[in-house]
């Protein structure tokens, strides 16, 4: 066992591989505590596209020792919260509670981790639940896009694929299958489990030992790296609005550009003061909606920008937007870079008030970086950014090949070809 000591923060590493890290905050009188899954859907084969998500709510359904329904009383009895979700490169389980409840959810987060039964009645009844999901998701457009988008910039791959997995996989998913990728995904290495709050470090790893022993001791299977192609999705339907998603392949975590690329994406399309919400919105009127995001991997990422416009206005509002992106690779002013900074740094900043924002951060960064970066480290690094490296960034981004998705009364959006003419223009 090893143990890496800080003043708040403390990370030990267990023999079996897996990793403790707490954070004491002695301002608060509550504890975040969560499971923090190295496994996704980018973990997922094709036949299986929807099991991580499928598990994480087959989680709540019933241990060896507790019910569906206990669960929950035993949570809410004490005024806790306890939650899930499940991304493309992790599945979380989480609780927050009043400090003194603490055992408590470690018990809970570690039975459901380690003795769920997944009863055949529970399951089917599940199941249900999650197909009503991906209906829900397919009949809420600017919600779907965004899966679109994934697909064609990932295509036919594990990246690429919807995290709530398709209606002909979910249904079709057998308990043996949820439960041999559990036991194939979900070993101690894979797992990094992560506490915020009035707590004591030594008593987490104590609580870690009771209620987290039983968890498999294999080596996870390798992952499936992450190539993009780009490509384009369009499909025609009769709504009020075309949503729209453009973007590019961008940088993983760790890649020297990536707080450039962050910084990047809030002056161009991340507040009401950016450069497309006040072209495209307030100058022209062409959407109500519009921003960007960037969206990084272990080893690679995607800078996308949304929007939702009119049919009528579809046609002008893309030659605006690519004239943003050239416009932003010759020119960064000092002020909007300061701005952008200071939305990034008081993000970061007030999220470390929260015990489940914190208890969150020091999880990934364990599965990212190996280690908790200092938050003075983050600071630092988002003030060495200059104008010339947010232009470097978009350079690099925007001359890359583009994905577009487009859903709804889309006749007039442009075409991927006719997009990446202009681009490389």
């Amino acid at each position: 066992m090893t143990d890496a000591t800080g003043d708040a923060i403390r990370v030990t590493r267990l023999p079996s591989g897996l990793t403790v890290v707490s954070e004491r905050m002695d301002r608060v009188e509550t504890v975040s505590l969560g499971a923090y899954v190295a496994t996704g859907t980018r973990n997922e084969l094709a036949e299986e596209n929807g099991v991580s998500h499928f598990l994480e709510h087959m989680a709540f359904k019933g241990t060896e020792r507790r019910s569906a329904a206990e669960i929950a009383e035993e949570i809410e009895a004490v005024g806790g919260h306890i939650n899930a979700y499940t991304a493309r490169e992790q599945t979380a389980y989480y609780v927050k509670v009043l400090k003194e409840d603490t055992a408590l959810a470690a018990d809970i987060i570690g039975d459901i981790l380690t003795h769920s039964t997944f009863e055949p009645e529970e399951l089917e009844r599940e199941r249900g639940v999650i197909l009503q999901e991906i209906g829900q998701a397919n009949d809420t457009p600017d919600d779907i896009i965004f899966d679109h988008f994934q697909e064609a910039a990932f295509p036919a791959q594990p990246m690429g694929r919807p995290v709530l997995g398709t209606e002909e996989v979910v249904r079709g998913l057998s308990r043996n299958a949820l439960t041999g990728y559990m036991r194939r995904h979900y070993p101690a290495s894979n797992v990094v489990v992560a506490a915020a709050g009035r707590l004591e470090h030594g008593h987490i790893l104590d609580l870690v030992h009771s209620h987290f022993a039983d968890l498999p001791n294999v080596a996870p299977p390798p992952v499936s790296p992450g190539l993009y192609r780009g490509g384009e999705f369009r499909e025609a339907r009769d709504l009020d609005q075309v949503h729209i998603v453009l973007g590019f392949p961008s940088v993983a975590y760790g890649d020297p550009d990536y707080y450039p690329t962050l910084l990047l994406s809030t002056l161009l399309g991340g507040g009401m003061s950016s450069r497309l919400f006040q072209e495209v919105r307030e100058k022209r009127g062409l959407v109500y909606s519009v921003y960007s995001f960037t969206a990084p991997y272990m080893d690679a990422g995607l800078f996308g920008i949304y929007a939702g416009t009119g049919e009528s206005e579809a046609a002008e509002l893309m030659p605006v937007t690519l004239e943003e992106l050239r416009k932003v690779q010759e020119s960064v002013s000092e002020a909007e870079l300061a701005r952008a900074r200071a939305q990034v740094k008081a993000s970061l900043l007030m999220s470390l008030e929260s015990t489940g924002s914190r208890c969150e951060q020091l999880a990934r960064q364990i599965q990212v970086f190996d280690r908790v970066i200092p938050t003075g480290e983050t600071v630092g690094k988002l003030n060495a950014v200059t104008t010339d490296d947010v232009r470097r960034a978009a350079a690099r981004v925007f001359r890359a090949t583009p994905t577009l998705a487009a859903l709804g009364p889309a006749a007039r959006v442009p075409g991927l070809a006719e997009i990446a003419d202009t681009l490389a223009a």
